[in-house]
């Protein structure tokens, strides 16, 4: 099983974005037949395979092997992936492009696309992946942000400079920097 799989086909974004499938995707973590599924759900073990089927066919679930259960070969299903990442281009671009710049909230948008891709795309069976993730919170009063981002990006430009040679193993940086929206979870 993946850690992720990036959907960026219309056909895997319909297949999965059914709540009964969802579900149904959910009680697959590990494998199990439609039968155990149908019971944990309430549901007939041919509901169930419909929606299992549908799942097979756009690649968010496999089947992993198959038994014999009272003279009828049963397929016993698990998904693909820990995490399904539905790509923002399955929408595509809504509106005009607009001019962007280091502080415009469309160029934060695009920076997430590309490490949601990138990450998507790493090969997982690689015994290592080195990577780094910090996140923290700074506080800043209106008439310090510009010194900041100043600092911030000075910071980074020498890291490039320092860093960015031609040898070695190629690593992407991403740095993020929004403001702090309201949290429902609080």
């Amino acid at each position: 099983m993946r850690d992720v799989l990036y959907l960026d086909q219309i056909e895997q974004a319909e297949a999965l974005l059914k709540p009964q499938r969802v579900e149904v995707l959910r009680q697959l973590a590990e494998p199990r037949s439609c039968t155990e599924v149908a019971a944990v759900l309430d549901q007939t073990p041919q509901r169930v395979y419909y929606h299992v089927k549908r799942l097979v066919e756009a690649g968010l679930v496999t089947q992993v092997s198959e038994r014999r259960v009272r003279g009828v070969h049963e397929g016993v299903y698990q998904a693909a992936a820990r995490s399904y990442w539905l790509s923002p281009h399955l929408v595509g671009r809504l509106g005009l492009r607009r001019e962007r710049d280091e502080l415009n909230l469309a160029r934060l948008l695009d920076l997430v696309e590309q490490v949601q891709f990138d990450i998507a795309a790493l090969d997982r069976t690689r015994p290592e992946l080195p990577s780094l993730g910090v996140s923290g919170e700074i506080r800043l009063r209106p008439e310090d942000r510009q010194r900041f981002f100043a600092d911030l990006k000075a910071t980074l430009q020498d890291l490039f400079t320092r860093y960015g040679g031609a040898e070695g193993d190629a690593f992407r940086l991403a740095v993020a920097c929004y403001p702090e929206g309201e949290r429902d979870d609080e």
